[in-house]
């Protein structure tokens, strides 16, 4: 693990702190997602999920932990494989998106 990765752990103390914690969610399709994934990972495909880590604080005091990109045509896809509803789809992929918000990530992305 290299130095600038954080646990989960050392996140979920740190948030601890603030009395609000902001997560965006966005849905979008293939082509955004290709576009994305594209620009920020250098794989021109799409994904199912993308999460950017903002960690700003506003005036108010609530902390913007980041933002989760679902790409909702993926998500039809794997819920009809893993016969799921498309609602438990994508509250699966939120989930995986925020345990990379919260410093949980894949061996091949370290």
């Amino acid at each position: 693990m290299s130095k600038d990765v954080r646990s989960s752990t050392e996140v979920l103390e740190e948030l601890k702190k603030y009395s609000q914690v902001n997560i965006t969610v966005s849905l979008i399709k293939d082509a955004s997602m290709k576009e994305l994934n594209s620009k920020y990972k250098n794989k021109d495909y799409p994904t199912d999920v993308l999460s950017f880590t903002t960690g700003e604080e506003t005036e108010e005091g609530v902390f913007c932990l980041g933002e989760i990109a679902v790409n909702i045509d993926q998500a039809k896809r794997q819920a009809q494989e893993y016969g799921n509803d498309l609602e438990q789809e994508v509250a699966e992929l939120v989930e995986h998106g925020t345990l990379h918000l919260l410093g949980v990530h894949h061996k091949e992305d370290m």
